[in-house]
């Protein structure tokens, strides 16, 4: 398909989350891409320019960039700025524990739109998952990001074992000049299901929570926002996605946003995490036609309510949640259509 015949397809790419390497300072117990070593062949400097030549001509407003860790790839200065000297916005999702001032000067020169810094809790909570020290260097990546004017967001992925201690790190998060704070479920894939990470947590109490302090405009003072994961028609649902009155409306991926990983294998989701849900690879096609295939993303595009299972079956919104996030559906719930950390009938409590 040529860019002229693309500019009339349904299906319009906006968002983007790109992988850019495995190769990371940790090997946490619950990292769902399993984020260590970097993978053999990852793409290099020229192959990535050319990936964001593609996404920005195909209309992409926005890439967050990922590891492993972005910073442990030597050339990220060269990927990011093959975005912003394109006109697409760049964040970066990082652990903070490589951040310097080198890297903040980049960071500042390149234009970044902002830093997300992965933080779980308290430190002991951080600290037990990762390693001994890696919550003062994430705590001390917050300060230095938004001493020099950063926007900084914190990313926290709820377990059995911090879901109960939101409130508490809530206290922590207040003292430094974040503008969000995004919380979302930890799926049970790659070392979290290796390791056996319990990631039951009540999504009930955490919606009422983040419902709560939205209601609070004296006491917060950043965004809170739950992920796509956790959800979904609560009574709270307007008030919890971060901006009031923006409510969920079903799984994007392969609809408006796209995954790519290191070695240019291209997904609807980058949680999506299962070589099934591979749509191709960038080093055999281009990324138009892997977009705009027949068949690609079939599973969001030739959605229809008879797909949904359990709960979701019966349930008067399924129409417009479609079942909730495709990829913690399938490594939860073995489908793609039945979440079951719907808030909706149950409290919230996955089992």
């Amino acid at each position: 398909m040529t860019l002229r015949e693309y500019q009339k397809f349904p299906y319009r790419l906006d968002s983007c989350v790109w992988e850019v390497t495995l190769q990371c300072c940790f090997r946490c117990t619950y990292c769902g891409s399993s984020g260590g070593k970097a993978r053999p062949n990852e793409l290099s400097t020229e192959e990535c320019d050319d990936v964001s030549r593609q996404l920005a001509e195909m209309g992409c407003r926005r890439v967050s960039l990922i590891g492993g860790e972005v910073f442990m790839r030597k050339d990220w200065e060269s990927i990011v700025y093959g975005l912003t000297s394109r006109g697409v916005r760049a964040c970066i999702i990082t652990n903070g524990f490589t951040m310097t001032q080198q890297i903040i000067q980049s960071l500042k020169k390149l234009d970044v739109e902002s830093v997300a810094v992965s933080i779980d809790g308290p430190e002991d909570v951080h600290d037990a998952f990762r390693q001994k020290g890696s919550y003062k260097r994430a705590i001390s990546a917050l300060e230095v990001l938004t001493q020099n004017g950063i926007h900084t967001s914190v990313i926290s992925a709820l377990r059995a074992d911090n879901a109960p201690r939101i409130e508490e790190f809530y206290g922590i998060l207040k003292e430094y000049p974040i503008f969000a704070w995004q919380i979302q479920a930890c799926s049970p894939m790659g070392n979290a299901a290796e390791n056996g990470v319990d990631v039951r947590f009540d999504a009930g109490r955490v919606i009422r929570f983040v419902a709560e302090r939205a209601n609070d405009r004296a006491e917060r003072t950043f965004y809170i926002g739950i992920a796509d994961n956790i959800g979904y028609y609560t009574p709270e649902e307007n008030m919890i996605r971060g901006v009031r009155g923006f409510t969920f409306s079903g799984c994007s991926a392969g609809l408006t946003s796209l995954g790519i990983d290191s070695v240019g294998n291209v997904r609807g989701c980058e949680s999506m995490y299962d070589p099934r849900f591979n749509e191709g690879n960038l080093r055999e096609k281009p990324l138009i036609d892997i977009w705009t295939g027949d068949n690609a993303f079939a599973y969001n595009r030739k959605f229809s309510e008879e797909m949904l299972t359990g709960r979701c079956r019966d349930c008067p919104l399924g129409h417009i949640c479609a079942g909730g996030c495709r990829s913690y559906n399938w490594f939860t719930a073995g489908g793609l259509y039945e979440n079951i950390l719907c808030a909706r009938q149950d409290g919230g409590m996955s089992n």
